[in-house]
């Protein structure tokens, strides 16, 4: 998988986390950063797709994939998987916050409370709890700092009709992020956040999605390779420079001006 942010390869190991690396957003990125020369620690709940992930990755970059699952939306487990980095690398240098679980578009007084709950632990406490296990890892080694980049959404900008959890959760997220960047100054940790526009669905046709006029239309996508170019970018990025915040989404969306 090549881009035009390929890195030189060098002997040192750098380790990253990548969240939600089962399947799509997660799992190229998990792919690309392989392709980079890190050392990629691919996390999310279930370990079948987790090693489907891995077993893509191309040449000796598979031998750098590792599984470990976990869930992060349980603070036991998340520390467990953290606690399991630092043992065998003795440091963390990126954490790529990719989790999410979803929910169909549902008018707020339909909203269940069980599937707010699940969205807003899996997408905000996720990223928390994620965010909290790295820190601890990156303000304490040597060298010190590291970088952490947020899965976050135009959703947090410009809602969907119909979203009210997964909107959010995803700015709660922006809060985090920003958050992070300031804690993180002293600890010479940064903290970047993705916005995603329409990815092309690998395994089905693009479905309608409803507009603030309350119809349903198919919108523009884009080829999933433009946000992992993306997230290589931001983690190749030297120590002390940092991208805050990024929009990638198809020109032709409707996200400036929605509705």
């Amino acid at each position: 998988m090549k881009g035009w942010c390929d890195v030189v390869r060098t002997a040192v190991v750098k380790t990253a986390v990548v969240t939600g690396a089962g399947s799509g957003i997660g799992r190229a990125c998990a792919l690309g950063l392989l392709a980079d020369g890190w050392t990629v620690v691919l996390t999310g709940r279930r370990e079948e797709r987790l090693r489907e992930s891995a077993a893509l990755a191309e040449g000796g970059d598979r031998d750098r994939a590792v599984v470990l699952p976990a869930d992060v939306t349980d603070a036991e487990s998340v520390d467990a998987l953290f606690a399991a980095v630092l043992e065998r690398w003795g440091r963390l240098d990126l954490l790529f916050n990719n989790a999410a679980d979803v929910m169909p578009y549902t008018p707020t007084e339909d909203v269940g409370t069980a599937d707010w709950h699940r969205v807003m632990d899996s997408i905000a406490t996720g990223t928390f709890l994620c965010s909290r296990a790295a820190f601890r890892i990156m303000k304490a080694q040597t060298p010190r700092g590291g970088r952490i980049i947020n899965n976050g959404a135009p959703s947090a900008q410009a809602p969907r009709p119909d979203s009210i959890a997964f909107t959010a959760a995803k700015h709660a997220v922006a809060g985090i992020t920003r958050s992070l960047s300031l804690d993180g100054r002293r600890h010479s940790i940064s903290c970047g956040q993705i916005d995603i526009g329409n990815v092309t669905p690998a395994d089905r046709p693009q479905p309608a999605v409803r507009q603030s006029d309350g119809s349903l239309r198919v919108e523009p996508t884009m080829d999933i390779r433009h946000v992992v170019d993306m997230v290589r970018a931001m983690a190749a990025l030297p120590d002390g420079v940092n991208i805050q915040s990024v929009l990638v989404m198809p020109s032709a969306m409707p996200y400036v001006g929605r509705g």
